[in-house]
């Protein structure tokens, strides 16, 4: 069970970074007017259509002790390569996109008229968005959360390059499903393929519940 309990672990770490993160990335870009903010918007996106090898490598080479980066975590002892925290780096990255397409489509279809009277009484941007922009947007935001846990959950491409396959340590179920796959185990993948095949339709039927059917279609209901 500990690719199981390894996987539900790293991507919900995963998703708190990516929560915290994505909400502040779509409040600069939603507030920036600056003319080349498409440039940095095909930029967050990038790890959402690149391969995640691709992006495993690029990871590899920002933290890999070897260059400037990795060397100075590893001189603060944090290590990053073929650790657990490599794991959730990568799922972060990965999720990342997806969390944030979503929770910026929801955010720019707020009634933004509601924005505007804030502003007239005052209110600061940061607490129109905290108070106004999010409370409504709720929808997308679940849907985009929804979204990067199943990512981080089923990533294998990334990790695998910059956290490796360690029993234990750094396999979660992608992994595990690999390496029994690889070595004739098929039961023993199969059985991990229906621990994520469950936890993934048991996590979508309840927040279909909670949003009443409504899941992909918060935009019509904000």
């Amino acid at each position: 069970m500990s690719p199981l309990w390894l996987s539900l672990w790293v991507a919900s770490i995963a998703l708190i970074i990516v929560i915290l993160s994505g909400l502040a990335a779509c409040y600069w870009m939603n507030r920036c007017k600056w003319s080349g903010m498409a440039i940095i918007d095909a930029l967050i996106t990038l790890p959402l259509v690149l391969p995640p090898v691709v992006v495993g490598f690029a990871l590899l080479m920002v933290f890999t002790p070897g260059y400037a980066f990795g060397a100075w975590l590893e001189t603060h002892g944090m290590s990053v390569v073929f650790a657990a925290s490599g794991a959730v780096v990568a799922s972060s990255v990965i999720a990342f996109p997806l969390f944030y397409q979503t929770v910026r489509s929801a955010l720019q279809s707020v009634d933004h008229n509601m924005e505007d009277v804030a502003r007239t009484l005052g209110a600061s941007e940061l607490r129109i968005f905290f108070t106004i922009s999010v409370p409504l947007a709720w929808k997308g935001i679940l849907t985009g959360s929804i979204l990067a846990f199943c990512r981080a959950m089923g990533e294998f491409g990334a990790t695998i390059l910059i956290a490796g396959n360690i029993p234990k340590v750094t396999r979660t179920m992608p992994l595990a499903i690999y390496s029994y796959v690889e070595a004739g185990q098929y039961m023993d993948a199969f059985e991990l393929v229906i621990y994520i095949c469950v936890l993934t339709l048991a996590l979508l039927s309840a927040i279909h519940l909670i949003t009443k059917g409504s899941l992909f279609r918060h935009i019509d209901n904000n």
